[in-house]
This record gives structure tokens, sequence and C-alpha cells, in this order.
């Protein structure tokens, strides 16, 4: 059944079906179109509001849950559903790993109408938290307000952040405690940065005005212990990067690499860019079954070093 609210709809009792690509899970509205929506599981039943009409879909969000999924856990992180960074922690990782081995197969299959040999089933990771080797942080001076936040009436005097884009949204930053991506000590040189950029005044990047010292942060770490850290300034300030970068090397002494870009450009990619080494190498060591990699801060490598393995062997 749906009815109207204001310019959106609103259908009530859809189940959820399928999931997609990217985190988002799939419905059927009663005229027949699909709808896409975020921070739902398969089996769910909820009242879906309508946020965009597309000629054969729907964009849409869960505003109230009537059944949950047998397949649906707690989300690990407080910052779920608001962080773009991780799609389906409501998700058992069993359901998890069957719905990405069917998009692989219905991509090669039945949209790339491929012949395929024998399809062999996914190979899951053993760590489902805390397994990524690199991660990139913004800053913003104009920080996303959650619902809670901004239901709650307070007023917030400090609006810095340092963390993830809102998924689709350029400017909009999410500031994040602690991230459940990449071992520690990565959130605590986050959190220490953040402290001593406030403490400091030292001033953090506004993307619509492009203004502001802060602009990135890069952290990259290796099975062998050694530690990248790296932060684009926008600003050419002497006397404001030099503060915070000898911070880090004496809050710091663990890291192996401590490097910094000064970044003008309309946007944040660094490899056109001169990378200044600040203290220690300019590369960290990785190693993987006898072999040792040097990894600079313009290099890739497999984000999940434990799954690098097992793809490589």
């Amino acid at each position: 059944m749906g009815k109207k609210r204001t310019d959106k709809i609103v259908f009530e009792n859809v189940k959820i079906l399928d999931a997609g690509a990217k985190g988002v899970s799939v419905a059927k509205a009663p005229d027949g179109k699909v709808i896409f929506l975020p921070n739902v599981v398969p089996g769910d039943v909820v009242d879906v509001q309508t946020m965009k009409k597309r000629k054969a879909y729907y964009e849409g969000k869960a505003i109230k849950f009537h059944e949950f999924s047998e397949h649906r856990i707690d989300p690990v992180c407080e910052h779920f559903g608001a962080c773009g960074g991780c799609k389906w922690q409501n998700m058992k990782y069993s359901q998890q790993l069957f719905y990405k081995n069917q998009e692989v197969f219905n991509n090669l299959k039945r949209i790339g109408k491929i012949e395929l040999p024998e399809f062999e089933p996914i190979l899951g990771s053993e760590k489902q938290l805390f397994y990524r080797n690199k991660m990139e942080f913004g800053f913003s001076n104009a920080r996303w307000m959650t619902d809670a936040e901004i239901q709650s009436g307070t007023e917030f005097d400090n609006k810095n952040a340092l963390g993830f884009h809102i998924p689709r949204m350029w400017d909009k930053i999410l500031d994040i405690e602690k991230c459940h991506l990449q071992e520690d000590p990565s959130n605590e040189i986050r959190n220490e940065i953040k402290r001593f950029a406030n403490e400091n005044n030292l001033t953090f990047f506004n993307a619509r005005a492009v203004e502001g010292l802060l602009r990135t942060l890069m952290i990259r770490t290796a099975s062998t212990g050694e530690i990248m850290v790296l932060i684009q300034f926008f600003e050419n300030d002497k006397n404001g990067i030099e503060l915070m970068m000898n911070f880090l090397a004496e809050r710091f002494p663990q890291i192996t690499s401590l490097q910094y870009v000064i970044n003008q450009k309309l946007n944040d990619t660094l490899y056109d860019q001169d990378i200044i080494l600040f203290k220690g190498r300019d590369y960290i060591l990785e190693e993987m079954e006898g072999l040792h990699f040097s990894i600079n801060a313009k290099s890739f490598y497999q984000t999940n070093s434990d799954q690098a393995y097992e793809l490589y062997k």
C-alpha cells in the first residue's frame, strides 16, 4: 500500500528481497518498480520513504522496521549508518560473501554473457575488522551533523572534523572517533592530530571557500610494524606545518615515514604533487612470504595484506 507524504511516497510493509552493489539493498514497490535503499538487510520488512523517483526505479530509505531479517546482526561501529566506509556491518559475514559472489557471477554471466567454467566460491577473509593497510581521512571546519545531534537541539561551537566523506557529498565530512578498518595506532594518531590541531587553533579545510591549513591525512601500516603518516596541507603556513609535524614526530616516535604535501589544487590527488620527507624514510617495508616490498606514498598495494597473499599465492 502506498500513501503520499508531501512530494514523496511511503510504501508500507515492504520486504527486502536482495542485496545489490555498494551496500544498497533491493525491494519491489507495489507498482512493480524496483526500490534501492541502504542500511537494510534482505529479509527485513520495512516502511520505505522514497527520496528520488526514476523511470524504472525508486531510491528510498527505511523509516520503520516491522520485522528484522535472520541475517541481520548489530554493527560493531558507532558510526555505521552515517559513515559510508562500511556497507554491510549489519549483515552476517556469510551472507555478505553470498551476495558478493552472486554479484560477480551476475556481472560475468548475465550482463557480460560470458561462458564460464566451473565457478569457484568466493574466498572470505579471516579478518572482518582491522584489515586495511591504508586509510585516508579528510579535514573539515563544517562537519556533518548526525540526525541525533540535530534533534538534540545542542549548539556545537567546534565543528571541526577529521574523518570520512559522507557518500555523494564532496564537501561533507563525518567526524570519526573510532574506525574498525585499520589496526592501531591508526585511531590514536588520527585523534591526537585532531586534538592537537584544535588546541593550537590550526585551521581545518573548508572545501567550499577553498581555505584552511589541514586538508587530508593518510596512514599506511604494514605487517612488519612500520607506519607511514602523510598530511596534506592546503596553505603554505611554515609555522603551522612545523608545529604539527614536530608534534607527530615527538608524540609517535614509532612512525617510520613522516611526510607532508602542500597541495593547493582543487582536488586531493597526490600523484602530481611533490612529497616532502619530514622524518625517517620515504617508504615503509611490507613482507609477503619472504619477499619485501618498498611502499612509498604513491604506491599501490592491495589494501588487505592478508587477502593479497591469498590472491597471489
